[in-house]
């Protein structure tokens, strides 16, 4: 330790802090977010454009901060390998599975509005002692999007009936939708996802050994459920009423959702 400090390389829990430095990768996308969003409030160029890089970027920022969320509770309750991988960078190319934690989700949000979770970051559970703290490494990634849900809708609230361009706060409106409906996708007790996650050291040994068997085939399990006509009626009945409750007027999103599919204007 005195020699890694003795070469400018002060240690956290063993781990260099170099490991805890926000990637350029992820500060771009920061970059981009909050030069969208400028763009979009005053309609640079094609507004529709605009919106979606605000909506995609800001949409990527909070994928990031999902999955961070996810490895420093892991770091903080003894699994030291997150750091190691890179995951406490926010590097979104880190990911053990970019192409479900990325470009999935995206697709999905283009397409169907709907804020697809990603599996992203490998968590040792074997490092980690105790069933409480499995339990809060699944729950902190749909808590990050249970507070952005809550910030952008405040700032819905607050700033729509202030003025400003209608294109804007359709854009947030459309990202306060989409981690609305991630953090009610995210909690949902499927095995493999984060809400099946957070129940899995809790079961008796048979149903934990069933659990981990339809584990890997989260995704699909997920995709069955919205397929059926009844369930995803259920579904988007509890989002669009949560979004009632929270005041988030669905027209808005609507419009942000029209906004992005650029290609269609």
């Amino acid at each position: 330790m005195a020699a890694d400090r003795a070469r400018g390389e002060p240690l956290v829990l063993g781990v260099p802090r170099l490991a805890f430095r926000p990637s350029p990768v992820f500060l771009a996308l920061v970059a981009l977010f909050v030069a969208s969003g400028v763009m979009t409030w005053h309609g640079f160029g094609s507004v529709r454009f605009d919106v979606f890089l605000f909506v995609v970027s800001g949409w990527l920022v909070s994928l990031c901060l999902h999955e961070y969320a996810h490895a420093v509770v892991a770091f903080r309750a003894g699994d030291r390998s997150v750091a190691h991988r890179g995951y406490l960078t926010l590097n979104p190319l880190k990911y053990s599975h970019p192409l479900l934690s990325i470009a999935l989700p995206v697709a999905v949000v283009l397409l169907g509005g709907i804020g697809l979770p990603g599996g992203a970051v490998w968590v040792d559970r074997h490092a980690i002692p105790g069933r409480l703290r499995h339990t809060l490494v699944s729950l902190a990634g749909p808590a990050t999007n249970v507070l952005f849900t809550l910030v952008l809708v405040a700032a819905v609230r607050l700033g729509a009936s202030g003025g400003g361009p209608v294109e804007f706060w359709a854009a947030v409106a459309l990202l306060a939708f989409l981690q609305l409906t991630a953090s009610v996708l995210n909690l949902l007790p499927v095995p493999g996802l984060d809400g099946g996650n957070m129940i899995q050291p809790w079961l008796n040994p048979q149903w934990r050994r069933m659990y981990d068997l339809f584990a890997p085939y989260g995704f699909i399990l997920l995709f069955a459920l919205l397929w059926n006509p009844r369930i995803s009626g259920w579904f988007f009945g509890a989002v669009f009423a949560v979004g009632d409750l929270l005041g988030l007027p669905p027209w808005l999103y609507a419009v942000g959702l029209d906004l992005i599919r650029f290609w269609q204007g």
